[in-house]
């Protein structure tokens, strides 16, 4: 069989970027907040129904600035999931700041019922982080945030072009951080980009990712150097054009991957809130234990389909914590990140390799024994 990745990055048509791309050799003008830049984020503050949008060079530093461009004290304790891409963590402690790991529920999402008894006096934010295009109970963090004058940054690298009962999932909280890696739904090569409603937010992180400079003569705070090129801000405009028809056929993949896969009582499949209009980003499938994950990941892999154990370990299991995390009770994050794994898709995916992909996977299972309940 041919080799099958996980996930494969869209592309516009070859010529069309390149159209796109050729006034630069004119300009010379390749950086420096340029006027694709300027479009993009034009086009995204839009999109994202928001009054402001900051462009980073990817999602990482874009994560890492929103939370540094709150102030907050240094030592101060910041309540996250540890069901997330390791740069949710790495971003916490890159700012000084001390991650409290709250566990998950069933959608993979921070469990809200638990983020109370987690505050302490040093607590100042939580940054929910919203999973394989699950939406956060973002109505419920918001009332706790507010009854404990918390702020609240969104993960949302997960959820781009997403809705929630009709609003932009980008509207959320204090501010919604997304990630334009070219593995996600819309990309910009790498890129990032933080949405605030606040013009001195804007102000500051726009500082932040620009060594603080305000014109030639003038620095006026210090600062990284995380500014989006011309060459990704080209890519994310060709790529903006195609995303709805990318969301199309992606969701084909997942409804052929759920009419192939549902019922079988050894494994769990993800549901998406009626209140939601998803992306369709990741198909993630909860097997009944670690031992047949591990068979049906390696039974792919001999064919040349190459799954993704997404998120394991948790990032508070990480090697690099040296056990600091390990005795805070994470039940359900631990238990699913031992279970779970993502499937191929994409738009470009053929319906008929989704198609064997999944009846692969049933076949072995219709050899697991059926436990008597």
């Amino acid at each position: 069989m041919k080799k099958i990745l996980v996930t494969q990055s869209s592309m516009p048509p070859f010529e069309e970027y390149i159209e796109m791309i050729r006034p630069l050799w004119d300009s010379h003008w390749l950086t420096n907040m340029g006027d694709y830049h300027k479009e993009l984020e034009r086009q995204l503050t839009e999109y994202f129904d928001v009054d402001y949008v900051s462009l980073t060079v990817n999602g990482h530093m874009a994560l890492e600035l929103a939370i540094q461009s709150m102030g907050f004290p240094e030592n101060s304790e910041v309540i996250t999931t540890p069901y997330t891409f390791i740069s949710t963590t790495h971003a916490i402690l890159r700012n000084k700041l001390k991650p409290v790991f709250c566990d998950i529920k069933e959608d993979f999402t921070i469990d809200e019922s638990k983020i109370e008894e987690l505050i302490t006096e040093k607590t100042v934010a939580i940054i929910p982080v919203h999973v394989y295009g699950n939406i956060c109970n973002v109505d419920r963090i918001k009332e706790i945030a507010f009854k404990y004058d918390l702020k609240v940054i969104y993960d949302a690298a997960h959820a781009f072009g997403e809705t929630y009962r009709g609003n932009s999932v980008a509207t959320f909280g204090d501010i919604s951080v997304f990630s334009f890696h070219a593995t996600k739904v819309f990309h910009s090569i790498e890129g990032g980009a933080v949405c605030c409603m606040n013009k001195e937010h804007w102000d500051r992180l726009y500082n932040l990712k620009n060594f603080g400079i305000r014109s030639q003569e003038l620095v006026v705070s210090v600062g990284a150097n995380a500014k989006m090129n011309e060459f990704q801000a080209a890519m994310g405009l060709c790529n903006l054009k195609y995303l709805p028809d990318n969301i199309q056929k992606r969701k084909k993949i997942v409804t052929l991957y759920q009419e192939k896969l549902d019922g079988s009582p050894h494994i769990q499949l993800n549901t998406y809130s009626n209140d939601l209009q998803p992306n369709y980003a990741y198909f993630p499938v909860l097997f009944s234990s670690e031992t047949l994950r591990e068979h049906i990941f390696y039974v792919l892999k001999e064919k040349n389909i190459y799954t993704r154990k997404y998120f394991y370990p948790i990032t508070a299991d990480e090697v690099c914590f040296r056990n600091k995390y390990r005795k805070i009770p994470l039940d359900h994050a631990r238990d699913y990140s031992k279970r779970i794994l993502i499937l191929p898709l994409y738009p470009e995916l053929d319906p008929k390799d989704a198609r064997q992909i999944a009846e692969i996977i049933l076949m072995e299972l219709d050899k697991v024994p059926i436990k008597a309940s």
